[in-house]
């Protein structure tokens, strides 16, 4: 690349980003031009040529999807390669439909950065020296014709490079720079033939499956990129070691990969699927002294007539692998009809509109469930009731609620979680003060706080003057962070927590367990309980991994002297291991179905309270 001076063009609304990314890429050795809006963008390419684009998809105005189009509809700029730079991993499909070479996620990896401007650097580097030999190459043949002898050996080298570096070329083109497995493109073409092929073979048969780490970016974000790289090399390597002669293994980006195999069998593509799934059981990652177990989720399509696009397959597998997730980590699913209706529903829905709606039309319900405390208490002593509220949403076409597994994820996308969190608040803090018997009944009342309302400015004065409005005891409310987003400022949470702190309210950290991230929560900020993630409860008398991880959570609280709460407790047994190890409060059905937060329901659990609980026996020996 020596004779390659590299231009690249930096695009982005944002100074802040533009700085970041300009810093980043110094070391590349490229002119960088730099453009704040999509049109600028568009006179600086047609007029400078940039041998890479750096691309922002949020903008106002014209967006970077837009942009991408306009550049590849120009024959002039068609063939400039484009790496969109965005914090939305929903955006990645249409980044490439639209033409895109690559993409980077933010908040950015510089080690990463690089190695993705590197990689399109070299490859439009080596472009333009293919161009100049090709060039040299016929002035030479007519220079040199009477020299045939010389001439001819001379160009035999000359076309051996040329092939070497063509070949080059189109394995940059097909395969993945990190795991050298095949890449999105060359699964396209792949796919693409394979389901021209069925139009014609009634008796071909195929399945694709989309396998998608879980937790990768816990990988990722702890250890950095390096790390997340050698994790997906050695993931790559597992999976292709299990493969037939025949099968096609490809990333797709991220920490998807996909196998597309034209030997399913009877139970289209299971075992392979059940193979991969046991395999990574025995799977470990290490790095820095570090241990990591992960699983994946797998989606299974199977290939058919109906299929015509690699576009619509993805679509499938994407939708299979949601619903999968929805189900627990490590599972593994089909694409069905069921699956065809659950994404026509979901793409039916217009989330943005139902839930303003909703908020303006009080359409939202509060539930609650019950805590039980666990282990043998002392005869005919008094246990307060404690409560978590529960967020639902009714729906007035079909006369039923809405789990908030359907909607708390929209309502985050659309910033809407904050007004629902203080509706809630709101209301909870409204049937206490109305009732103030009730309030000496009760021990804690826990509500769910999103992550994305903590960083909502005024929030701990606006909690404070309602507690004041309502006459409510601070000491009634715990406040259940949530890690459905990160907790980006941690100096902005540390003081919310500390005011309300000292009005007496308390704080549980949920889903612990779950990711690095929450230890450092546990580490930075001042919680006063520790909720054990579900996942690892519902099934722990049956997986033994699992009953470790609860085990070691429950020793790390009890060091710490905080209490501990376990979700989804389902069954007696799981119910009893808990209370065997120590876990204060457990959280059910098993115990409690959730049911309206009403003043008779509230006063009716309260009246059991007041009643020795019925103790979960603990098992010793």
């Amino acid at each position: 690349m020596s004779l390659f001076n590299p231009k690249i063009l930096i695009v982005d609304d944002t100074p802040q980003n533009i700085d970041v990314l300009s810093a980043t890429v110094a070391d590349c050795g490229a002119d960088l031009l730099v453009a704040t809006g999509g049109v600028r963008a568009l006179e600086l390419a047609a007029r400078h040529l940039p041998d890479l684009i750096l691309l922002d998809v949020m903008m106002p105005g014209m967006d970077g999807f837009e942009v991408c189009r306009r550049l590849k509809a120009d024959p002039h700029t068609a063939d400039l390669p484009v790496i969109f730079v965005t914090a939305r991993t929903d955006d990645v499909a249409l980044g490439f439909s639209v033409g895109a070479a690559d993409y980077i996620t933010k908040p950015i990896q510089a080690d990463e950065v690089r190695a993705r401007v590197n990689h399109q650097l070299e490859r439009r580097a080596l472009l333009a020296e293919l161009k100049e030999l090709n060039r040299v190459l016929e002035d030479k043949v007519r220079e040199r014709t009477a020299e045939l002898t010389r001439t001819n050996l001379q160009l035999r080298q000359e076309i051996n490079e040329r092939r070497y570096m063509q070949d080059r070329l189109n394995y940059l083109a097909t395969h993945d720079f990190i795991t050298r497995l095949y890449n999105r493109s060359a699964l396209d073409a792949h796919a693409s033939q394979l389901l021209a092929r069925m139009q014609t073979e009634p008796g071909c048969q195929a399945v694709m499956m989309l396998i998608d780490i879980d937790q990768f970016r816990l990988v990722n974000e702890t250890c950095g990129c390096i790390a997340g790289d050698e994790l997906l090399r050695q993931f790559a390597d597992t999976l292709a070691g299990l493969m037939g002669r025949s099968d096609f293994l490809a990333r797709v980006g991220g920490d998807q990969f996909v196998i597309v195999t034209e030997d399913p069998g009877a139970d289209q593509g299971g075992g392979l699927a059940r193979l991969i799934l046991k395999a990574l059981q025995d799977f470990d990652f290490r790095w820095n002294e570090r241990s990591f177990r992960l699983a994946a989720t797998v989606a299974i399509v199977p290939l058919g007539r109906d299929q015509v696009s690699f576009d619509q397959l993805m679509q499938m597998a994407d939708e299979t692998a949601y619903l999968a997730k929805r189900e627990g980590r490590g599972g593994l699913r089909w694409y069905t009809q069921a699956t065809a209706a659950a994404n026509a529903h979901r793409e039916t829905v217009n989330w943005a509109l139902v839930l303003l709606d909703a908020l303006r039309q009080d359409r939202f319900r509060v539930f609650f469930q019950r805590l039980h405390p666990l282990g043998l208490t002392d005869s005919g002593a008094h246990t307060p009731l404690r409560v978590e509220a529960l967020v639902r949403l009714w729906d007035p076409k079909t006369n039923l609620l809405v789990s908030p597994g359907q909607f708390i994820s929209p309502a985050e996308r659309f910033h809407l979680i904050g007004e629902i969190d203080r509706w809630m608040l709101a209301r909870v803090l409204e049937l206490l003060g109305q009732h103030p018997a009730l309030q000496a009944s009760l021990g804690q009342v826990t509500l769910n706080l999103s992550a994305i309302s903590l960083r909502e400015p005024g929030l701990a004065a606006h909690v404070a003057q309602l507690l004041t409005r309502h006459r409510v005891r601070p000491d009634l409310l715990c406040f259940e962070l949530t890690e459905t987003e990160a907790i980006t400022n941690l100096d902005h949470a540390r003081t919310f927590m500390q005011t309300l702190r000292t009005l007496g309210c308390r704080f549980s950290l949920d889903d612990f367990g779950s990711g690095y991230a929450s230890f450092t929560y546990l580490r930075e900020l001042p919680f006063d309980t520790l909720k054990i993630d579900g996942l690892f409860v519902r099934d722990m008398q049956t997986d033994a991994s699992h009953q470790v991880m609860v085990r070691s959570m429950v020793d790390m609280a009890r060091l710490l002297e905080k209490p501990v709460v376990a979700e989804f407790v389902e069954t007696e047994p799981v119910a009893r291991l808990l209370a065997d190890l120590g876990v204060q409060w457990g959280q059910g059905y098993f115990f409690h179905q959730p049911e309206l937060l009403t003043v008779e329901a509230l006063t009716e659990q309260a009246r059991q309270a007041r009643h020795t609980y019925p103790a979960v026996e603990v098992e010793h020996g």
